[in-house]
């Protein structure tokens, strides 16, 4: 994460496209490709369109046409972008330059099903992590790179987009059986996308039952906001699986991550953004109920806890790993250890299998392994053999 720019209000930004980040000029035109034939009668329909470019009115998108991302394709406040289930929406492979961005004050309706989930994903022939950005959804909740309260907003990594004010309970849409893959386009190693970013989103968006697959950064990062996520699946993410920061305070309920053979941390969770400040005080801290972790039979981390993040994890189950918690920190600006001691960042119910290391403390606060984890091999994770058939891919 590089720094955000903050500014008072959020009108300024609401319609800029790209900054001086490598991303290309967002232009509206007619990008439909059609399959003419020659002879009079009624003109073909379009089989093919391009999607690019900043939409002022709403886009409801026809399964009968294929779509190919060939931009970054902008929702602005007060429209709608609808993706009927059991369509599959393709991107060119050029990287950060094509995303979907939800941003604030406008919606996205995706709502799949078990049996037609939608997909996103990279209209390669060889198809490979970043080959395009992701979705990005940017909301009205808070960020603790604010002030508490306040109206003012930061902008996004990549395109300078607008998020955060003082809207908990802020609506961007839902997302429901989803798969996003070969996302994570990046421009450098401080301004990248994820699989799903997740820009201080509020409580009245949906997110439930999306899955991040082979995507070369993050599968899902949350950048403060309230937002209730459930059943996430991440599989081979090159980078970490599950990310947050800037104050995230909503709720992450059946998550499951699986690594492949390049990958980081199953969670890396930062109490701020240690990029810029903590303006408002506060700390990131979820709820995460039903989580499995499955390695890769290495010597990485599974979830690390860091920036003073808080966060109180129930029914965890870590596989493979030669650490299980690592906790970074210190007793000034980072007191991830004081959250341990206050009952504010804890585990309740897990099972170690194959992991060398359950805790590792390296915050300068001093407490036991059992101020920590409590129910030590009674966690079951979560059942994604029931909850993940037949909408996810790459499950082993």
């Amino acid at each position: 994460m590089k720094n955000k720019f903050l500014f008072l209000g959020i009108a300024a930004a609401l319609f800029i496209a790209c900054e001086s980040d490598d991303t290309s000029d967002i232009v509206i035109n007619d990008n439909s490709v059609t399959n003419n034939t020659t002879g009079g009668g009624e003109p073909p329909a379009e089989t093919t369109i391009d999607l690019n470019g900043l939409y002022l009115e709403d886009l409801t998108l026809d399964p009968a046409i294929e779509y190919i991302i060939t931009g970054p394709v902008l929702m602005a406040s007060g429209t709608t972008l609808t993706i009927p289930a059991g369509m599959t929406i393709k991107a060119e492979p050029i990287g950060v330059n094509a995303y979907i961005a939800i941003q604030q004050g406008a919606k996205i309706n995706a709502s799949g099903t078990s049996s037609s989930p939608i997909v996103l994903t990279s209209n390669a022939s060889n198809p490979a992590g970043g080959d395009w950005g992701g979705l990005v959804l940017l909301g009205k909740a808070p960020i603790n790179s604010t002030p508490l309260a306040s109206e003012n907003i930061a902008t996004s990594e990549v395109g300078a987009l607008a998020y955060g004010g003082n809207t908990p309970d802020d609506d961007s849409g839902t997302i429901e059986y989803m798969r996003i893959e070969y996302a994570g386009g990046a421009i450098d190693g401080n301004a990248e996308l994820n699989g799903l970013s997740v820009y201080a989103v509020g409580s009245a968006t949906t997110i439930d039952y999306v899955q991040v697959f082979e995507g070369s950064d993050d599968g899902f990062e949350f950048f403060g906001g309230t937002v209730n996520a459930s059943h996430l699946v991440v599989v081979n993410a090159e980078d970490d699986s599950i990310d947050w920061t800037e104050g995230y305070v909503g709720t992450l309920t059946d998550v499951y991550v699986q690594h492949g053979t390049t990958h980081d941390k199953g969670f890396e969770c930062d109490g701020y953004n240690t990029d810029f400040s903590n303006e408002s005080g506060e700390f990131s801290k979820p709820t995460v109920t039903n989580v499995t972790v499955i390695g890769a039979n290495d010597a990485g981390e599974a979830i690390r806890l860091r920036a003073g993040t808080q966060g109180l994890f129930t029914n965890v189950l870590i596989q493979d790993f030669d650490e299980a918690f690592d906790l970074d920190g210190d007793a000034g600006d980072n007191p991830t250890g004081q959250g341990v001691l206050d009952d504010n960042l804890m585990v309740t119910d897990v099972t170690f299998t194959n992991v060398v290391t359950k805790l590792k403390n390296d915050t300068t606060f001093i407490f036991t392994e059992a101020d920590f984890i409590a129910g030590d091999g009674n966690g079951t994770g979560t059942d994604i053999a029931t909850w993940g058939a037949g909408w996810t891919v790459g499950i082993n």
